[in-house]
């Protein structure tokens, strides 16, 4: 009990440790609530998941007696909006389907249930561009439990099973929990690990804001007869204060968190702020843990004064670090690549936390490398400010080293992240073998019925426009084997994203970019079924394509298909303008019960809606990293002139002036930042090449100009903080050297 009074007697009289335990605090409350938010994202996925499994997710019965509806999931677009289309319909007794949260009932033929959103949009439209895509009559609304964000666009449409012949038997819709989203918990993952330490290393620098007043002190009361456990218990004292306030301050403030949080999209559409809500178990032991991190971090501080007063109240030379540090970043990396290589081994945790050790290493070899600069400019600077700057860096590398940590990490996160983005843009495709222009659906055996009743809507719009059917057929020879659409040369010129002017020019045959051998060719309906034989002297044409990276199918001419060889299945196909697109899609969504309306820009936008929500992420996390750095390196340096306040007064009470002492403590705080942060942008190219690399596969990667912009971000951040240098100085210097 004395030592905590006297703990708290020095935070009631002494007004920078006050002010460092203030600093604390915040630094407390900031990573709890930052920590807070990180650890409730995969619960706030999974309960969108739970919400919106259904739309895309069912249970598929093993036995036939247990199916009870058919099931048929699609996605459309309106004016490049999303909208998730659900057609079913009831084996039996619909009353008795379990149904989904926020469903009010099981949609009976000609019954159509719309989310509050969409139904908002049909009013405003007319009919021939959005509602009559889902014919029957609106009966109710989907509830807010029935979508994954405010605002989804979703339909749920009721059919006979006369009308879904192409549709999923399942026993019902998706339970709970059937779903999940790897990416966010993925991201969740990453996002402990590079928030976390620049929030420790705030909370760790606002500790050490009078580290070397404190040492003194508690090396004096030491060597007056203090014991171990009293000089432990008046640190945990000073330190329980701030950090018990401070994390409860974080954790009243994390719903302000959850409800910024809230507003960031991500899969096309924002959040519920209750899909933050922490378990109170996880939430206590967050609140409990990070306090706890501080008090061992502050116990573990002051072991040189519990070990050797002495040596702490003379303010011996800390030792210089081993050269042994340099090991570290092999074996983390050689760790991290392990993880890619064999994923089986440690799976998406092991990556992680190969990722983790990464980031970990730059803390042991951080401390080495600024020792490393401290001697070469020792040795080869003869200037009075760049000398005691390395003198400096010399003499206590650790200490030096730990304003550039937080920079270093943010500068590390960004450029793995701006290795990655580009890269994975330049993957982006469509792979579609049709043009820009053109809608089409896959409708299987039922692609003339899609047809003419596409047609006849599109005559009822008045468009001057055709669907039309590309039969397909399976072709085997003896050393190749695929499937081919039948279309002559105008159809497939005008339709897929082929050149056919070779092909046109010569007799009607065969169009592959596959070099083709005819000789004892057979075509059939279908794979596995029955063929006719292909005359061997059939013409082969080289089919090109107008982009590089796709592929597209064969094409057989009408004109040579055997007479008796009648395809089953079909692709409906229309081509559009930019004015009647969404009437074109209408026709093809009424007439089709549920089967996908594809086109190119379907296919991108999937694609380009991940890309915007990892880049929004990535944007958001450096500017939090940035911010939290910039504070603890600003901190820290402010932090190095109060600890040396007894060797600037003797210096300046020397001669000295303020000036030199202010270029020499910018460049200390500047250059290891320097080498530190080019250093771990470096890192960060490599581990996001070899991410990139591991994820698709490809050999090559565009590495952006951008990914330098964090490493000039870092060096900009360090140079600032270290212009907070020069006040706390001229405040030492108008202060009494007697205060020491």
């Amino acid at each position: 009990m004395i030592a905590l009074r006297l703990a708290w007697r020095v935070l009631r009289t002494d007004r920078r440790t006050r002010t460092s335990a203030i600093l604390m605090g915040v630094g407390v409350a900031v990573a709890t609530g930052l920590m807070l938010l990180l650890v409730s994202l995969p619960g706030a996925a999974q309960s969108r998941m739970d919400r919106g499994g259904w739309q895309v997710a069912f249970e598929i019965p093993d036995n036939p007696d247990d199916q009870s509806m058919l099931i048929a999931a699609s996605e459309g677009f309106v004016d490049g909006e999303l909208v998730n289309r659900v057609d079913v319909a009831a084996l039996g007794d619909g009353s008795a389907i379990t149904l989904p949260r926020g469903v009010e009932r099981f949609p009976a033929p000609g019954e159509v249930l719309l989310s509050p959103a969409l139904r908002d949009l049909v009013a405003e439209r007319p009919g021939s561009s959005l509602g009559e895509r889902y014919p029957g009559t609106v009966v109710g609304s989907l509830g807010g439990d029935a979508l994954t964000h405010p605002g989804q666009l979703v339909a749920l449409v009721g059919h006979t099973a006369e009308e879904m012949p192409r549709a999923v038997p399942v026993e019902g819709f998706a339970p709970a929990g059937t779903v999940e989203d790897p990416m966010l918990d993925l991201l969740a993952g990453v996002g402990v690990v590079v928030l976390l330490v620049p929030s420790l290393v705030l909370v760790s620098s606002a500790a050490r804001l009078t580290a070397a007043r404190r040492e003194r002190r508690l090396a004096a009361l030491r060597l007056a007869g203090a014991t171990p456990r009293q000089v432990v218990a008046m640190v945990a004292g000073e330190n329980t204060v701030a950090a018990v306030a401070g994390a409860l301050l974080g954790w009243a403030a994390s719903p302000a968190l959850h409800l910024a949080a809230s507003t960031v999209s991500w899969q096309g559409g924002t959040w519920h702020v209750g899909d933050f809500a922490t378990p109170l178990p996880l939430a206590l032991t967050v609140v409990v843990a990070i306090p706890l991190l501080v008090l061992l971090a502050a116990v573990f501080g002051v072991w040189r004064v519990v070990r050797t007063p002495l040596g702490a109240a003379n303010a011996h030379r800390p030792r210089r670090p081993h050269w042994a540090r340099l090991l570290s970043l092999p074996a983390a990396l050689g760790l991290f690549v392990v993880a890619l290589e064999e994923p089986g081994l440690l799976g998406g945790l092991g990556l992680v936390l190969a990722l983790a050790l990464v980031i970990g290493s730059s803390v042991l070899l951080g401390p080495w490398v600024t020792a490393a600069v401290g001697s070469l400019f020792s040795r080869i600077w003869r200037g009075p400010a760049v000398l005691l700057a390395g003198r400096r860096l010399r003499h206590d590398p650790k200490g030096a080293y730990r304003s550039s940590a937080g920079v270093v990490l943010a500068v590390f996160t960004g450029s793995m992240a701006l290795t990655l983005l580009p890269s994975l843009a330049s993957t982006a495709g469509s792979a579609s073998p049709f043009r820009d222009p053109v809608l089409y659906v896959q409708a299987g055996q039922d692609a003339p019925e899609v047809a003419e009743r596409t047609n006849a809507a599109l005559e009822r719009y008045g468009l001057d426009v055709e669907a039309e059917v590309l039969p397909e057929v399976s072709i085997e020879t003896s050393g190749w084997q695929g499937s081919a659409l039948v279309a002559d040369c105008e159809t497939a010129g005008r339709l897929l994203s082929v050149t056919m002017a070779g092909s046109c020019a010569d007799a009607p045959g065969l169009s592959s970019e596959d070099t083709v051998d005819l000789g004892g060719a057979t075509v059939a309906p279908m794979s596995g079924q029955a063929g006719e034989s292909l005359p061997s002297d059939l013409p082969v044409h080289q089919l090109t394509t107008e982009d590089s990276g796709l592929r597209v199918p064969t094409v057989l001419h009408p004109d040579v298909l055997p007479e008796t060889v009648v395809p089953e299945y079909g692709t409906v196909a229309v081509p559009t303008t930019p004015q009647n697109v969404e009437q074109v899609r209408t026709a093809l969504a009424a007439s089709a019960n549920g089967l996908s309306i594809e086109s190119v820009a379907t296919r991108l936008a999937d694609q380009q809606s991940q890309l915007d929500d990892l880049r929004r992420v990535t944007v958001i996390g450096l500017v939090v990293a940035t911010l939290l750095s910039g504070c603890s390196a600003a901190i820290t340096a402010a932090g190095s002139v109060m600890d040396r306040r007894r060797t600037f007064g003797s210096l300046m009470a020397a001669g000295t002036p303020v000036r030199v002492l202010g270029r020499a403590l910018r460049t200390e705080a500047a250059m290891p930042a320097l080498v530190a942060t080019v250093g771990a942008g470096a890192v960060g190219v490599f581990i996001g090449t070899a991410l990139f690399q591991a994820v698709t596969g490809a050999e090559t990667i565009i590495i952006s100009p951008w990914a330098l912009a964090p490493v000039v971000l870092g060096i900009g951040t360090a140079v600032i903080a270290a212009s907070v240098c020069t006040p706390a100085l001229r405040r030492v210097a108008a202060e009494p050297l007697s205060d020491e």
